[in-house]
């Protein structure tokens, strides 16, 4: 999982609820958690070996505030396009924005690491410089995965879905991809459709 899909999964654990309104999925410390357990891999690849994290509420703080930087920073990739309705009233100006992101990724120093297994392909990846506190290893890392992401040419593919009742960010893959998802696309038509056809 490249770092782009590391932190817009992140930046979608806030999503639609399916009844008009807004769910979190880290609206609890098992919330994150479980989405930590699902992002292991990545999340080593990115200098945070997890093993055995289990969340506190301190933790999904860190987290959650990270988050809110991230989706601001999001809001201001997709200018002039709007932002999500989910936090388009609530963005954390952009400068502060970046500070929580350059200070969650200076709580823990990585260094590169070369692994060259025999009949593989040499790859790098990072490490901490010293032990450090799971919830600091999980924040830095998700941190500078964001930066990796918007400081990459990707962060030019970044759409907010408009679709009725949507409130995800989604990377567009093709040039007439307007919505995250087909369904959202669904929705969008029908809604379209209705406000055409009323008395």
């Amino acid at each position: 999982m490249s770092a782009a899909h590391l932190v817009l999964d992140l930046a979608l654990t806030i999503r639609h609820d399916g009844r008009g309104g807004v769910a979190d999925d880290l609206d609890a410390p098992e919330g994150l958690t479980r989405w930590v357990a699902e992002h292991r891999e990545a999340l080593a690849a990115a200098g945070a070996s997890l093993d055995g994290f289990a969340a506190d509420a301190a933790g999904l703080t860190a987290v959650r505030e990270l988050r809110r930087a991230v989706r601001a920073l999001f809001a201001r990739a997709v200018r002039p396009g709007e932002p999500s309705p989910a936090d388009a009233h609530r963005l954390l100006p952009p400068g502060e924005a970046v500070a929580r992101l350059d200070e969650a990724a200076a709580h823990v120093p990585v260094v590169p690491r070369l692994t060259w297994p025999g009949a593989g392909e040499p790859q790098v990846t990072y490490a901490p410089a010293a032990p450090a506190a799971h919830v600091g290893l999980l924040t830095a890392a998700l941190a500078r995965a964001a930066m990796t992401f918007l400081a990459s040419p990707d962060r030019a593919r970044l759409r907010a879905c408009h679709a009725p009742r949507c409130v995800r960010y989604f990377l567009k893959e093709h040039p007439r991809q307007e919505w995250c998802k087909p369904s959202c696309g669904n929705r969008a038509r029908v809604a379209r459709h209705h406000e055409r056809h009323k008395p």
